[in-house]
């Protein structure tokens, strides 16, 4: 889930939770029980209970995915940094002594 739904999904609720809370003032401002405000508590976390799980579950099972990528990735990685190793290694480039051995050659030929 994005941001916007998550967020949406928060208000959503908190907007459900103050729809049965009583307003502050008012003649006709309606009761609620213990027993009512902790069964509504209870079904809050219920509910936040069960999106979680899901959430859960939903992780639990593309984590082997994840990991598969990521060492799909590594190997192409490797692979890809075989060709620099093998110059670095066998090709050695001597930059310092480079431009003197070209200054050699010119002089040598004229």
């Amino acid at each position: 889930m994005d941001a916007s739904t998550t967020s949406r999904v928060i208000s959503d609720l908190c907007a459900l939770l103050l729809a049965f809370l009583p307003p502050c003032s008012g003649r006709h401002a309606r009761q609620v029980t213990p027993a009512g405000f902790a069964s509504l508590l209870f079904g809050a976390s219920f509910a936040l209970m069960v999106c979680g799980s899901v959430t859960f579950m939903l992780g639990f099972m593309l984590m082997p995915w994840i990991i598969g990528f990521a060492m799909l990735f590594w190997v192409f990685g490797f692979v890809s940094n075989l060709n620099s190793v093998w110059r670095g290694v066998f090709c050695p480039i001597n930059r310092s002594g480079s431009g003197q051995i070209f200054s050699n050659y010119q002089l040598s030929k004229s």
